[in-house]
């Protein structure tokens, strides 16, 4: 670690607590690359000033090393084959040594001035085949300060170094210098064509003013200072870089790391946003459509309790014209005249037969319409299933899980929404879902049950006050003419008593069958509609997580946000 200077105190302070925020989302949505990538940044934000030094394989690049430090010691091996298999951080120290890392890193510690407010870092060829060299030179780049691209000045477009270039500019918008290295091997000519045709390639991926240097090492370390063409680049690092200038951009390149990440964040996070707000209306239009069949099977049932009722008041008003009739006072005595002399039935066998020929009415009439009422329910309730399995086929996925940061996120939410397709689909398979057995084998029994409390019995209560000495005699006897008469007389004037008692008794059976049929179907249709809810379990607490999630993360954002502000000011 390097001291800074004391206005830069406060500023990397801010930093290291954006590092923080940073690190607790990166490991809150699971990306190890991007809780490595923070970790590393964290502990590397005072080093010092960091040149990368990247190319393919026998470029020269540990020869342009030898010569920037300027020093007789080859500090980085020079050899005939690929020596590089590690990434060599030259850093100042009192004493030379050598600090092994990693396996794939090791830092120089070496006595040479220059390195005090610089540290260089040699990397392993773009194209070597040498294992994990890429991977380790991509590692170490999000904390470079200054690329150097070293190139073999006789060819300088070989497609692996462009391609790596690539991931250097776009991926992490890194400063790059261009170095033609060896440029003694090739006349002065055909280096000004490869020069040229080094800043046509780098305008063409988005550098604006690319700097590029033609140098040779050979002859800077042979003496040929004037012509080895480092005293360019020498001036370009006093002018930029040495000097206490390397604060200054050390700070920006930190800042531009942190705000390159946060990007990343940023942008999948609009992506998880938007997935969930599209989750969030599927989830809701699932809802709404349940509740709008819910409602169409309600005026379902509401239609035939009304349709019930209506037979219901034909019969009974049918009933009850045919009753009013019957105990009339002519009718009364001439049927019971009629029965002492066998001519017709008696009141008693009449009215057994008003009895059985309502309830005959009633049940079969009633019990027709209700169980195709019940099916016609059922059916709805099953087009409402469907209709939630089509939504199901079409909900709309924006998060892939192929995402750079939220790829485990969105193989999640896709395990979830198939389950949840695969359950539904299962659900609508089995019709015992839909058509309730028990509801069924109520309905065949309602039919008598609300005729026995609408009228029927009514008509027993009647032949039972009847038989009490009104018409018929208790031994079973016939009465005389006489006492027919009078029994027939009181009856008539007791037919308001009768009749009322029959109408009230009819209108408690009217009331008793509406909210009977009413309850049972709504409570059926409640409980389909609960069961096509449960189904959804598991992707409501989904969506409850994601809530609570992307709330967190949208707070954490917003407060980096203004941390970096606050250090760019």
């Amino acid at each position: 670690m390097q001291t800074l200077p004391g206005e830069f105190t406060e500023k990397y302070a801010i930093l290291k607590d954006v590092c923080e925020k940073l690190l607790s989302i990166t490991k809150e949505v699971g990306h190890e690359q991007l809780t490595e990538t923070v970790i590393h940044l964290k502990d590397r934000l005072e080093s010092p000033f960091t040149f990368v030094i990247v190319g393919e394989v026998k470029a020269g690049k540990s020869s342009f090393i030898n010569a920037l430090l300027d020093t007789e010691e080859e500090i980085c091996r020079v050899a005939p084959s690929p020596m590089t298999d590690t990434i060599q951080q030259l850093v100042f120290g009192e004493e030379e040594k050598t600090e092994k890392i990693s396996p794939y890193l090791k830092k120089m510690y070496i006595p040479e001035p220059a390195l005090k407010e610089i540290c260089i870092v040699d990397t392993p060829g773009t194209n070597t085949i040498i294992s994990h060299h890429q991977e380790i030179t991509e590692t170490f780049i999000p904390y470079s300060d200054l690329i150097v691209f070293v190139f073999e000045a006789k060819n300088p477009y070989r497609q692996s170094s462009w391609d790596f270039l690539n991931f250097i500019h776009e991926e992490w918008h890194r400063k790059i210098v261009f170095v033609l290295q060896q440029k003694d091997l090739l006349p002065e000519a055909d280096l000004l064509i490869n020069v040229k045709g080094v800043e046509k390639y780098a305008l063409e991926k988005g550098i604006h003013q690319p700097v590029i240097f033609a140098v040779s090492a050979k002859q800077e370390q042979e003496g040929q200072k004037a012509i080895s063409g480092f005293q360019d680049i020498r001036l370009f690092l006093d002018k930029h870089i040495t000097g206490g200038k390397s604060y200054t951009l050390k700070l920006q390149n930190n800042i531009l790391t942190l705000r390159t990440i946060t990007d990343k964040l940023k942008h999948s996070m609009e992506i998880r946003i938007r997935q969930y707000m599209v989750d969030e209306q599927f989830r809701q239009d699932i809802a709404d459509l349940i509740e709008v069949q819910h409602h169409k099977t309600q005026r379902l049932i509401d239609a035939l309790a009304e349709n019930l009722l209506e037979s219901y008041d034909n019969i009974t008003y049918k009933k009850q014209q045919d009753l009013a009739h019957g105990l009339s006072l002519s009718s009364v005595i001439r049927r019971s005249l009629s029965a002492v002399w066998g001519k017709e039935a008696g009141l008693k066998e009449w009215l057994n037969h008003q009895a059985r020929d309502f309830q005959l009415k009633l049940h079969t009439t009633l019990k027709d319409k209700l169980n195709n009422g019940i099916i016609d329910v059922a059916d709805n309730i099953q087009s409402m299933g469907k209709l939630v399995a089509e939504k199901l086929k079409n909900s709309e996925t924006i998060l892939k899980n192929n995402d750079d940061i939220f790829s485990d996120i969105a193989e999640r939410r896709i395990h979830v929404l198939r389950d949840l397709q695969e359950n539904f689909s299962s659900f609508m398979n089995n019709s015992e879902n839909f058509y309730d057995q028990s509801m069924m084998e109520d309905s065949s029994k309602m039919t008598p049950q609300l005729a026995a409390g609408s009228g029927i019995a009514v008509v027993g209560v009647m032949i039972a006050t009847l038989a009490q000495g009104v018409v018929f005699d208790i031994t079973g006897g016939i009465l005389t003419t006489v006492g027919v008469l009078f029994a027939g007389i009181t009856l008539g004037l007791n037919k308001n008593k009768v009749m009322k008692k029959f109408n009230t008794e009819i209108q408690t059976g009217r009331i008793r069958m509406k909210t009977e049929v009413t309850d049972k179907l709504n409570d059926y249709s409640r409980r389909i509609k609960v069961r096509l809810e449960s189904n959804f379990i598991e992707f409501d607490k989904m969506l409850e997580i994601e809530k609570n999630i992307i709330d967190s993360l949208q707070k954490s954002q917003t407060e980096i946000e203004e941390s970096l502000k606050k250090a760019e000011n």
